[in-house]
């Protein structure tokens, strides 16, 4: 571990994250804003892949299934955040690694009231269908499930990095993280309870949120 002072120069990398994570912000931001004012080409790019995934979801009722099973319980963001759990503790446990533990907890969980703070901000109402094949509670943009698994996966694979694993290993997880994070958006859209804007927000503000927290981690690490 290196040491940092508050007081110190940024070095090249901190000011790099740090610009990512300022591009992230400001489309975020204007995807939210064109959500917020109803953007007309948005609204209606979203009703037509929606309705045409919501069409395929009704007609292949076993890829609906497997959708259902994935997003519920693989997905889910409550096991996202039960991953998160485990990988705190072993840093405790295994690596007597607090403040980055400290540090994982307090991004997931900022994270998570970004998320809801949003959703409550913006009200959007969820997709209605005659014939749903899934149903889901509270505002729709970001998705939840998107941007929980994209700020989970994504600080496990930062993690993953910087303790020097394997190229196999990192690749294993990279493939995982990749194959998490863009399912479980693609299968809120396919049964229908999430427009596919709402999808794109949680991805991008999930990684603005883990770009921001490994700036933080790079700045403050004692």
């Amino acid at each position: 571990m290196h040491t940092s002072s508050v007081d110190s120069p940024p070095r090249p990398e901190h000011r790099t994250t740090a610009g990512l994570a300022g591009v992230l912000a400001l489309c975020s931001v204007l995807l939210l804003t064109l959500v917020a004012t109803r953007w007309h080409p948005l609204i209606t790019a979203d009703g037509d892949i929606a309705a045409t995934t919501h069409r395929w979801a009704v007609d292949e009722s076993g890829v609906t299934q497997v959708c259902r099973i994935l997003t519920d319980w693989v997905w889910d963001p409550w096991t996202m955040r039960v991953l998160c759990a485990a990988v705190v503790v072993t840093l405790v446990v295994r690596f007597a690694a607090r403040w980055t533990a400290l540090w994982l907890a307090l991004a997931v969980t900022l994270g998570t009231l970004l998320q809801q703070g949003v959703k409550a901000a913006v009200d959007r109402p969820r997709p209605v269908w005659p014939d749903p094949v899934d149903s889901a509670h509270y505002s729709a943009f970001p998705s939840g499930h998107a941007m929980t698994a994209t700020v989970v996966c994504g600080l496990l694979l930062w993690l993953l990095h910087g303790h020097g694993v394997s190229r196999a290993v990192w690749r294993t997880a990279l493939a995982v993280a990749v194959v998490s994070v863009a399912g479980v958006g693609l299968t809120r859209i396919w049964l229908g309870v999430h427009w596919p804007s709402d999808v794109v927000g949680g991805w991008l503000m999930g990684t603005t949120v883990v770009a921001l927290a490994v700036w933080a981690h790079r700045r403050w690490q004692p």
